[in-house]
């Protein structure tokens, strides 16, 4: 049988979790294999708890009892279910865009980078992106795009964050994923090469290779490698991969958004 509580109180320490924890303090970095994330949103929530997350207790606004939130209390009986009228939630941040429904729920075990690279023909990899919305709708288009999964940097924005989870569409819940060490660019880029990989860097260069030249689709296992919003990627990783990819642009524009061109590069070199 489901239990529901009651919370009248926005200060009411059970909303903790939800209300009062930041996203570092929910990843705890002393011990990330026991950080928490928060899932928004039924569809997201779904998702997740489909690809296996555990969840810890569910926050849902008192009218959505008889309705969005009959499944999960159906799925997750033995999981709390707070509840709380809509002007103790507004005072939430952002609750206005999670349509209803919050859940707190355990972090998954990322697999390694060996493993994700064995069992990956097409893999991103995403170098010191911070933009948690960046984040998402990269990943976003990975899932719906022919990705096969993405290796991150340590100092990319977390996948797991909430507004990269939102914007992401639970997405980051749909292809896998995992860090790397700080060793990158260098050995990452080799041992991605000894996995059989021709490596690919996003870049506007002179030599830059244009992305539908049919050479990179024909490869068999690809890496396309993307970096920060401001920087671009690093001179060294570019310098180290076989080739530099530009998308060819008009009107003089001569960049686009690190989110849209991996929409681009993703529809044109995803194919297999």
């Amino acid at each position: 049988m489901p239990t529901i509580l009651p919370i009248t109180d926005f200060l009411d320490p059970q909303l903790d979790i939800y209300a009062r924890l930041s996203e570092n303090q929910l990843l705890n970095r002393c011990d990330p294999q026991n950080g928490i994330f928060i899932a928004e949103s039924p569809k997201v929530i779904e998702r997740a708890l489909d690809a296996g997350c555990i969840p810890i207790s569910f926050l849902t606004e008192d009218r959505h009892l008889e309705n969005q939130a009959v499944p999960f209390l159906e799925r997750c009986p033995d999981i709390p279910f707070f509840s709380a009228p809509f002007e103790v939630l507004t005072q939430l941040t952002g609750f206005a865009l999670t349509r209803g429904m919050l859940c707190a729920m355990r972090r998954p075990r990322l697999p390694s980078v060996e493993a994700l690279c064995r069992t990956s023909s097409r893999l991103v990899i995403l170098e010191n992106i911070m933009n948690p919305t960046n984040i998402g709708a990269i990943f976003r288009s990975a899932a719906a795009l022919g990705m096969d999964g993405v290796l991150l940097t340590s100092d990319c924005s977390n996948p797991l964050y909430r507004r990269a989870i939102r914007v992401s569409m639970g997405t980051v819940f749909q292809i896998p994923w995992t860090f790397l060490d700080s060793s990158w660019p260098l050995p990452g880029i080799s041992e991605l090469k000894n996995h059989g990989f021709h490596t690919v860097s996003m870049a506007l260069r002179c030599d830059s290779v244009s992305i539908d030249d049919p050479k990179l689709s024909s490869k068999q296992k690809l890496a396309v490698i993307l970096g920060s919003e401001g920087e671009g990627l690093l001179d060294e990783t570019i310098n180290n991969c076989d080739d530099t990819v530009c998308i060819p642009m008009f009107h003089g524009v001569d960049s686009l958004n690190v989110a849209a061109a991996s929409a681009v590069a993703f529809w044109e070199l995803g194919k297999k």
